[in-house]
């Protein structure tokens, strides 16, 4: 695809993917769409890729409030038309044993991971078929960022988990139903692995009181945060991977190819109908930890 002047829209642009999303977007000459929650950070993004030369319409808004998300659509149908490149990106992480996950969490994570994701596909995904129908010419993408843990479940990640693996059957379902009815339009799911962003900080955006964690919670978030800080692949890497799978239409979207073993060791329980394997399967020593950690020992 010839990028220079077209669109990109990006949620969650202030920070990890988005932002190095953003910049790629601007270096190829993009007029870019940037939305994010947190004003300070989405400020700094814009000052920098308006540095660099774009042209940046900028959004301060969260994802999951339906009605921010259709007026935001309408503004940019106005002004720009139909993006060419939709990244649905914006994420925030969770952790704790299921059973301890209040409901405040679940509608707050389920919110922004999952339902993000369906107000940027409703919202936009008309505009780019009309755009399609208009010009045989033009060209779209569509990538929504789910996770590793979008295939397989690891544990005291329940929300997350959830969250993520409805993205990807989200994603899956949105490239049959395309396929239906155009040629023109791509789509791509995004599933990193442990990579350093600002997720394990997430709860510094949630709406309202959050709470006094449990156990399992503050044990959640300390091994998601350390999990992300001893990621060797960068947020710059993935973006440059994800910008590359556009341009040759690629579905699956990896950070870390080497951590499909457990993506092949699910998929085998299911065809065998057994039980689920030991996620710490030559790891006993994080097993035991997480175990005694859980239990007070």
């Amino acid at each position: 695809m010839q990028w220079r002047g077209k669109v990109a829209l990006i949620t969650g642009a202030g920070s990890g993917f988005g932002l190095e999303l953003a910049r790629i977007a601007a270096g190829e000459g993009l007029r870019l769409v940037l939305i994010d929650v947190q004003s300070d950070a989405l400020d700094s993004a814009v000052a920098e890729q308006r540095a660099a030369g774009a042209e940046v319409l900028p959004f301060c808004l969260s994802v999951a409030d339906a009605a921010a998300m259709q007026a935001m659509a309408q503004t940019i149908e106005r002004q720009w038309g139909a993006p060419h490149l939709l990244f649905n990106n914006a994420g925030v992480g969770a952790g704790g044993l299921i059973w301890e996950t209040s409901l405040e969490d679940w509608q707050w994570v389920l919110g922004v991971n999952l339902m993000g994701v369906v107000h940027g596909v409703r919202l936009f995904t008309p505009m780019m078929l009309a755009a399609a129908r208009q010009d045989p010419a033009w060209r779209g993408h569509i990538v929504n960022t789910a996770s590793m843990a979008g295939l397989v479940n690891p544990p005291n990640m329940g929300v997350y988990n959830a969250s993520k693996h409805a993205v990807v059957s989200l994603t899956e379902t949105l490239h049959h139903d395309l396929q239906l009815v155009t040629t023109q339009i791509g789509v791509s799911v995004l599933c990193p692995f442990f990579v350093a962003t600002g997720i394990s900080q997430s709860q510094r955006n949630r709406p309202g009181p959050s709470g006094k964690p449990t156990l399992s919670q503050k044990i959640g978030a300390d091994m998601m945060h350390k999990a992300v800080q001893a990621g060797k692949v960068s947020a710059a890497e993935v973006a440059r991977k994800t910008f590359a799978a556009v341009a040759s239409n690629e579905f699956y979207i990896y950070s870390h190819p080497k951590a499909l073993g457990s993506v092949h060791e699910r998929m085998r329980d299911v065809l065998e109908s057994r039980q689920p394997a030991d996620p710490f399967a030559g790891r006993g020593d994080v097993r035991e930890q997480l175990k005694a950690a859980l239990r007070g020992e």
